[in-house]
């Protein structure tokens, strides 16, 4: 069962006592330099999911896990990776390290690199439908075992009555144990890096069909 936070009344030890809990973080990726005020909703949004995280705490337990995708290390090596990806994000996590939470090895490296791989063949065209077809069902197989992975992971690290905190990609398809009850946390700030994100991706869009639309201009001149 998921609940959205900020939807329901803030839950009870005692509701949830015995069971398995997961708090479930979407990761934003983070925008490049010249964005300022998707940095800047991203900066805010990472304080809004402290305070959620913080205030599910009181109600659940101290987080005991922090998984996280595309990590297929744990300790210091890590956390580094977050540093350099998601500098917000790595600072949230060390402070759940600092209160006794333990982060994770959550991906399994070769079939991490072999979707990774596999997604950038996907992008590049190609003559044969065929290759293409095939290409895509690799993949998607790739996605299938990965996220499957990544559920085990979470159901054999997680002891009975513990609570998980897991960063992930909101298009995932992790299926996660039915013992285990799952808060989504989502800030107010989701939304608006959700109406940013796709006004920048249009922007840039606009730009570059503008670009090509003057170019071709030039050659007819």
């Amino acid at each position: 069962m998921t609940q959205e936070l900020g939807k329901i009344d803030k839950p009870s030890s005692e509701s949830f006592r015995g069971k398995r809990k997961l708090m479930l973080i979407p990761w934003l990726y983070q925008p490049p330099e010249d964005a300022v005020e998707g940095r800047e909703i991203i900066g805010r949004y990472w304080k809004e999911v402290s305070i959620q995280v913080d205030s599910l705490e009181n109600g659940l337990g101290s987080v005991n896990h922090i998984f996280h995708e595309t990590l297929t290390s744990s300790g210091d090596e890590a956390l580094e990776y977050l540093d350099s990806v998601s500098p917000q994000c790595g600072e949230f996590v060390r402070r759940k390290i600092a209160d006794g939470a333990v982060l994770e090895t959550t991906e399994d490296q070769d079939i991490f690199n072999e979707t990774m791989d596999l997604q950038r063949c996907i992008m590049i065209p190609l003559q044969s439908h065929k290759v293409a077809d095939q290409l895509r069902n690799w993949f998607d197989d790739g996605v299938h075992r990965r996220y499957e992975f990544i559920s085990r992971k979470i159901d054999e690290l997680m002891g009975s009555s513990e609570v998980g905190l897991l960063v992930i990609n909101e298009r995932h398809q992790v299926q996660f144990p039915s013992d285990v009850e799952v808060f989504y946390v989502a800030p107010p700030s989701l939304d608006e890096f959700r109406r940013w994100i796709e006004r920048w991706i249009s922007e840039k869009m606009a730009s570059v069909s503008g670009g090509q639309t003057s170019a071709e201009s030039e050659i007819k001149d």
